[in-house]
């Protein structure tokens, strides 16, 4: 303690000596300054020896923490789970905590709150009265069921003439094949294609004929 209390000379060619013999002097409670105010000296070195506790848990929950993201990052390789899919799980937990959280549920409870009493006022009420009473009397006026009849007449207009050309259509091709010239051309078809048969049956006969390559005539026979 000698060297503590003389004078450092930073000329000395000891100072360095004496900078590392001030390193190795523990601290002491005098020099780390008084205790908080309300704390005593046991009270202060009971709090500190927990904080380094505290710290060192810390420091050992990390190392866990880390080691578990590995583990789980392995696990998800393995299952073949992407970056994307952990990102949509994330996003549909996050969702999930934002409406059970209490500043969801306390905002849907002022909407709710201020959609009843939107409702419920006088003007709201008030401007519903009008509303109705102009759809009442927009559909009991003599132009709305004007419009209304003539719209219905139109359509039934336009069903039953749809359903006259469909009769009307039926009607000539009915007319069209009872007529003399469609059944002259029937006969017509059928003449020809019966020719067209035969014709086809006689030219077969003659092809199979045994007598057709084998007979000569007489010339053919006679001497030169």
């Amino acid at each position: 303690m000698e060297s503590a209390n003389q004078d450092i000379n930073l000329n000395s060619p000891n100072k360095g000596l004496l900078a590392d013999a001030m390193t190795d002097v523990p601290v002491d409670n005098a020099a780390r300054g008084a205790a908080p105010e309300g704390l005593t000296l046991a009270e202060e070195e009971e709090l500190r020896a927990e904080l380094a506790k505290v710290e060192e848990e810390i420091g050992t929950l990390r190392q866990v923490l880390a080691a578990k993201e590995r583990h789980c990052g392995e696990l998800k390789r393995k299952l073949g789970l992407t970056p994307l899919d952990g990102l949509k799980q994330n996003l549909s937990k996050s969702w999930h905590d934002v409406q059970v959280s209490n500043a969801y549920v306390k905002t849907s409870e002022k909407l709710g709150e201020w959609n009843d009493k939107v409702t419920q006022s006088d003007l709201y009420l008030s401007a519903s009265s009008t509303l109705e009473d102009w759809n009442e009397k927009l559909t009991q006026s003599e132009a709305y069921k004007k419009t209304q009849e003539t719209l219905s007449q139109a359509g039934q207009r336009t069903s039953a003439a749809l359903s006259n050309v469909g009769s009307v259509i039926s009607r000539k091709l009915g007319d069209m094949r009872n007529s003399a010239t469609f059944k002259s051309f029937e006969d017509r078809v059928g003449t020809i294609k019966s020719r067209v048969v035969g014709s086809r049956e006689n030219s077969t006969d003659g092809l199979h004929s045994p007598s057709g390559a084998g007979d000569k005539t007489p010339q053919d026979n006679a001497p030169f």
